[in-house]
């Protein structure tokens, strides 16, 4: 799947992980800095699958992207 510029792929879940295309505005929302600290706290930098990978629930994820506008 294609990335369109000004976005980037984030993987989602707790146990299977969802593929997300999201702006990269969403970098400088306080909330989400919040999810990438334990993000890299849980998995470090090193992301295998590609993305981001972001240790909270789908659910938890898209209600948060749709408040910011970011679907």
């Amino acid at each position: 799947m294609d990335i369109p510029k000004g976005y980037f792929a984030i993987y989602v879940g707790e146990q299977e992980k969802k593929r997300f295309v999201v702006p990269v505005w969403i970098l400088s929302e306080p909330r989400f800095q919040q999810l990438l600290h334990q993000s890299a706290q849980e998995f470090g930098y090193n992301h295998p699958m590609g993305g981001i990978t972001i240790p909270c629930s789908e659910d938890v994820f898209t209600d948060l992207a749709s408040r910011f506008g970011a679907f």
